[in-house]
């Protein structure tokens, strides 16, 4: 079994985020990074397929050379080989220009299985998976927890809300974007660690994949949110008052 893990690099989750002069972005200049936690475990969901089943995990990754360092702990645990999209640093590419290079990048891989974290925790736009299975033609399912290899197709745990699951079928080849903490996510071991160092990654550029394209979002302005305190005195009867601040309460601050 062929199994593709998309990974993403982004800032690390105890990272002070500071706006850039222009307003578009962040200030990455000091800013210190690590695997997109949602995509640490679809790689946990697809070492654990292949150790079932056999077969390959290929890590898929776009971004910038820093991004090296997160593919190379993806491979330190487990993953065969990798290919790296090669991407400008400045670049923050849409979920379908993304998923347009991505499908591109594995026409010649022909996997079994893609597996995707449900979001990004920097910007969480929550689409790459679905848009990738659109355009790889792939049937598809989301929020899952768990995955059973059941004849020529799998049988999926999908979850809902209020502690409700549902079990699914598909056929493969398949597309599934994990949900967070559906298992123990492993450390890479020391001899991991060594064997990365010989592992294949192929590089590719975003032009051979036919380039991004005009990108269908765009960010315009990021910003902090603004804090105010207001204070604000009813007067009147106490039944007058008690009126007015049920109103406020109820169709200003949303609160009841």
């Amino acid at each position: 079994m062929k199994i593709v893990v998309a990974i993403k690099q982004v800032p690390a989750r105890d990272s002070l985020l500071k706006v850039n002069s222009s307003g578009t972005w962040i200030e990455d200049a000091d800013l210190s990074y690590e695997i997109n936690e949602p995509d640490a475990y679809a790689l946990e969901a697809g070492l654990q397929l292949k150790e079932k089943q056999g077969g390959e995990v290929v890590v898929l990754c776009a971004g910038p050379d820093r991004a090296s360092q997160t593919i190379r702990e993806a491979l330190a645990k487990g993953a065969d080989r990798a290919i790296h999209i090669e991407t400008d640093e400045d670049s923050v590419g849409d979920p379908l220009s993304l998923g347009r290079i991505m499908a591109k990048a594995l026409e010649s891989e022909q996997p079994d299985l893609v597996l995707t974290g449900l979001q990004s925790d920097d910007l969480g736009f929550g689409q790459t998976g679905v848009i990738l299975a659109e355009l790889m033609r792939l049937p598809h399912g989301t929020l899952i927890m768990n995955i059973e290899i059941e004849g020529s197709g799998i049988r999926v745990k999908r979850e809902l809300e209020n502690g409700w699951f549902q079990h699914v079928d598909l056929p493969l080849p398949a597309l599934l974007t994990i949900q967070s903490g559906a298992t123990k996510l492993r450390y890479a071991t020391l001899m991991g660690i060594k064997k990365a160092k010989s592992k294949e990654v192929k590089r590719l550029s975003v032009a051979e994949l036919g380039g991004l394209g005009q990108p269908s979002v765009r960010v315009e302005r990021i910003y902090l949110p603004e804090k105010s305190k207001r204070s604000q005195i009813f007067d009147g009867e106490p039944k007058e008052a008690v009126a007015q601040l049920v109103e406020k309460l109820r169709f200003e601050a949303r609160v009841i």
